[in-house]
């Protein structure tokens, strides 16, 4: 059957014609690089189901987070809006953060809930917990969580176990903080959390929501931000010694099993040929922490920086039937996921500026992105400067850059924590296709066409800007450690005795 006619047959199939409406599942990794998976061109990553994902399926090469760190990319793919909107800067979250992704945000979750869709998020949340638990994933839509609300190196890690039978975690982590808890739904579970029973716990989670949802023919939406490849890293017994990686590669095995085991699940309740998944990362790797830390490939820079390195992410579409395999050179986000997801289950989008567009005719047609162009905002965005780089089909303009702490010790002197913040202009101009390194930048002496380009870029960034009211910031709110989980909330003295 011909493509186009097939797509014709979904888009009615789940917005008009049929009851029965299609179900997501999101892998979220954390931390994982461009170069990091064998189907990315890693020689020593064992990833299996990713590779078997992405063969059966379309594998993005042009694919973008909204930031080189943890929360704001978060923020940015569950409500489809730049982080600078939602308050979800500068940096990430942490334990006693007061503040967390507002909660007049809409996410991904709460517009699909009035259609009758379970929904469940497994996994690293890091979009703040906050007084009662205000921000966690069952005040944002979910009806179901299970997961370490934030960084697994936020807290103590030098005495827990991270591979069997008994290998200390690599490094410290922080200090001064409670051990990390385990919350299923609002309560705390376990604490510290038992790093080798993890993702199986999660894996398992996962595979009982969507049995459970099955049986009951009701639709689901299952987000799952994985830990994995975030140092420390960690595995269990089925991953840790196996891979020829290392640590790393431990651990992104152990990531590859759950995929496997979702996967495997889908197929086996009969729900495989109605459900799109997507596989991605929040952003690119950590260097610093060298072969423990992720790699970027050919990408230059890496976490912290709005160099490729730090925002351009693995990502791989998969529905069995829909989407035909392959590859795409189409420019796509974490962005465009909410608006795609909300178009494909019929579900009302807020009232509200969205960032992201349908992707719609990439994934079904091979057909071309409706995005245009794509903003770069550093770490700690500021209305005074504003974007630090803007691109526009295959050219990327810098007009600031600085280098990152996450991505340090690589030769390349403009990537560590050690390169200040410099401003461009004429801002550096690179063509991504020939030179995806960002080596070599084009001069613009003697090329009217690359000048019209930048002339094009300063455009649309002053009217991007134009559109761009900052939310208060809500990282800046600060800490309190009163705030920070403890199974034992009265016990003394903190944060030491909370254990359970």
């Amino acid at each position: 059957m011909d493509c186009r006619l097939i797509t014709c047959l979904l888009l009615c199939t789940f917005s008009s014609c049929l009851s029965s409406k299609p179900n997501f599942v999101i892998f979220f990794a954390d931390d994982l690089g461009f170069g990091d998976l064998s189907c990315y061109g890693h020689p020593t990553s064992l990833t299996p189901n990713l590779d078997l994902l992405a063969a059966k399926g379309l594998r993005f090469t042009d694919f973008y987070s909204t930031s080189p760190v943890c929360s704001p990319s978060r923020a940015s793919l569950l409500t489809g809006r730049y982080q600078t909107r939602s308050g979800v800067y500068p940096g990430v979250f942490y334990p006693g953060s007061i503040g967390g992704l507002p909660l007049n945000e809409t996410t991904i979750a709460e517009v699909l809930k009035p259609l009758g869709y379970a929904t469940a998020a497994v996994g690293k949340w890091h979009l703040g917990i906050g007084s009662n638990g205000m921000f966690l994933p069952t005040k944002q839509g979910f009806d179901e969580y299970l997961g370490v609300p934030y960084s697994h190196d936020q807290g103590p890690c030098h005495n827990l176990t991270c591979f069997p039978p008994d290998v200390k975690c690599y490094g410290v982590c922080d200090v001064g903080v409670v051990t990390v808890p385990l919350i299923h739904n609002e309560n705390i579970k376990q604490q510290p959390v038992n790093f080798l029973e993890l993702e199986k716990a999660y894996s398992d989670f996962a595979t009982r929501f969507i049995t459970t949802s099955a049986k009951n023919k009701q639709p689901f939406f299952l987000y799952y931000p994985a830990h994995h490849t975030h140092y420390p890293q960690y595995a269990g017994s089925d991953a840790a010694g196996r891979s020829l990686r290392g640590p790393f590669g431990d651990a992104l095995l152990e990531l590859d099993n759950t995929v496997g085991n979702v996967m495997a699940t889908l197929q086996k309740t009969g729900v495989i040929n109605n459900t799109l998944v997507l596989f991605t990362s929040d952003n690119g790797p950590e260097l610093m922490r060298m072969s423990r830390g992720g790699n970027s490939g050919l990408l230059k820079c890496g976490k912290g920086t709005t160099y490729d390195g730090g925002m351009r992410e693995p990502a791989i579409a998969y529905w069995q039937g829909f989407i035909e395999p392959g590859v795409t050179h189409e420019m796509a986000s974490t962005l465009d996921i909410f608006p795609t997801i909300a178009s494909l289950a019929g579900a009302k989008l807020p009232p509200v500026m969205l960032d992201g567009f349908d992707m719609t005719d990439i994934l079904f047609k091979q057909g071309k992105s409706k995005r245009e162009a794509m903003m770069f905002y550093p770490i700690d965005p500021n209305e005074k400067y504003g974007l630090f780089a803007v691109r526009l089909g295959k050219f990327k303009a810098h007009f600031y850059t600085q280098g990152a702490s996450h991505s340090a010790s690589t030769p390349d002197h403009d990537c560590p924590g050690s390169a200040s913040f410099v401003g461009h202009d004429p801002p550096l101009m690179f063509n991504l296709e020939a030179d995806p390194s960002e080596r070599y930048p084009i001069s613009l002496k003697d090329r009217p066409d690359v000048q019209a380009v930048l002339e094009q870029i300063r455009t649309i960034k002053a009217q991007f800007e134009a559109t761009m009211v900052f939310g208060e910031s809500q990282i800046s709110k600060g800490s309190n450690p009163n705030l920070e989980p403890c199974c034992n909330p009265d016990c003394s003295p903190k944060p030491s005795c909370c254990h359970c």
